[in-house]
């Protein structure tokens, strides 16, 4: 029986990916690897998977079938590579050789052995880890703002991980997941929901053996560096807080991120040398063949841009999902052309965001 992990991205993210599959295999080479990929080839590419980290590879239209591409115009890019994270979960825990599986996000990358959380499988069906596990001070009201705040209202645990055994209690959480995340997947905090991570608020509430890991060394991101201490040991392993850096989530890469690093490692200087080794390792993981910002499915087939508003709409209502269900395809008879002939519809949408979906 084998240990599985996997990530979700599209190809404007595989050298996120890349570093993480690297770094992953490093720490353990006897993992089973698959990229889960929501996208489709840009014109010149081509990913080989013999010259990659990965071992194997599942697609949206693998784990969707004919319905993908409607399903997926409901979703941005964002929506759409989280929300097979729960049915990717379902695919690969009936893989007959998966005892235990974890998910990362693209851009983490694992520092040091993840062996502790594989034990903790052995006891646990679920391991989730939060945002925070020490509160800020009442003194510090920009970082309890930042922190506590902004988890209250994208959730408590962060889903850039997550790992689940291959038991009862897994199998249904995993199902569970899958569910919600294949109708409520969205950006729509004006409701109470973010993608995934506040459905997982319920996990706790709703499944047995969950462990929440308050160990420092998972997670490390801008959201808990106010917390964490980042050194080197005299053997050179990366600590947080006097405890093993296992992986560091480097969350919005560029000018947001920067700002965000800078206001919570301060005089930190082993934070600033890991993300610029992180800058360098993922310029050297890019292929120069994927346009900047590349998905397959962001725009109609004649190369324009899909509005959210469309998005939004179509997946609210069943009848355009069943008048056009090939929402991609422009010219005569198309979702596209209808929604040129209801332009005054389509601005009420884009004002009025209140509708639940159905």
């Amino acid at each position: 029986m084998t240990i599985h992990a996997f990530t979700s991205f599209s190809y404007s993210y595989l050298n996120r990916a890349r570093v993480l599959a690297r770094t992953l295999k490093e720490q353990h080479p006897d993992w089973v690897l698959w990229a889960v990929l929501t996208d489709k080839e840009p014109e010149g590419f081509a990913l080989d998977l013999a010259q990659e980290d990965f071992d194997r590879l599942l697609t949206a239209e693998d784990l969707f079938g004919d319905e993908t591409e409607a399903w997926l115009f409901g979703h941005d890019i964002v929506e759409a590579c989280t929300a097979v994270k729960g049915r990717a979960s379902v695919e690969i825990l009936n893989r007959p050789d998966c005892r235990k599986l974890f998910y990362f996000d693209p851009d983490i990358a694992v520092i040091n052995p993840m062996d502790e959380v594989v034990d903790l499988l052995d006891t646990h069906s679920i391991v989730l880890t939060p945002h925070q596990v020490d509160p800020e001070p009442r003194s510090e009201r920009r970082a309890i703002q930042d922190n506590e705040i902004a988890s209250l209202q994208y959730g408590m645990f962060n889903l850039g991980f997550v790992a689940m055994a291959n038991d009862a209690e897994g199998r249904r959480f995993a199902q569970w997941w899958d569910d919600r995340l294949r109708d409520w997947c969205h950006d729509r905090l004006d409701i109470g929901v973010f993608v995934d991570q506040k459905w997982c608020n319920f996990v706790p509430c709703y499944f047995d053996d969950v462990k929440v890991l308050r160990d420092p060394g998972y997670n490390v991101a801008s959201w808990n560096l106010s917390q964490r201490r980042m050194s080197y040991d005299e053997a050179g392993t990366a600590l947080i807080n006097g405890r093993p850096l296992r992986f560091y989530h480097f969350t919005k890469l560029g000018a947001v991120g920067d700002v965000m690093t800078q206001r919570y490692a301060k005089d930190n200087i082993e934070v600033y040398e890991l993300w610029w080794w992180y800058r360098q390792q993922v310029l050297s993981a890019s292929a120069p063949e994927i346009p900047k910002g590349w998905w397959h499915y962001g725009t109609f087939d004649n190369g324009e841009t899909i509005p959210k508003a469309v998005r939004e709409l179509y997946r609210e209502r069943p009848d355009l999902q069943k008048a056009f269900s090939e929402p991609l395809r422009t010219g005569e008879g198309s979702l596209h052309e209808w929604v040129g002939a209801n332009t005054e519809l389509m601005r009420d949408a884009d004002r009025n965001r209140g509708f639940v979906p159905v």
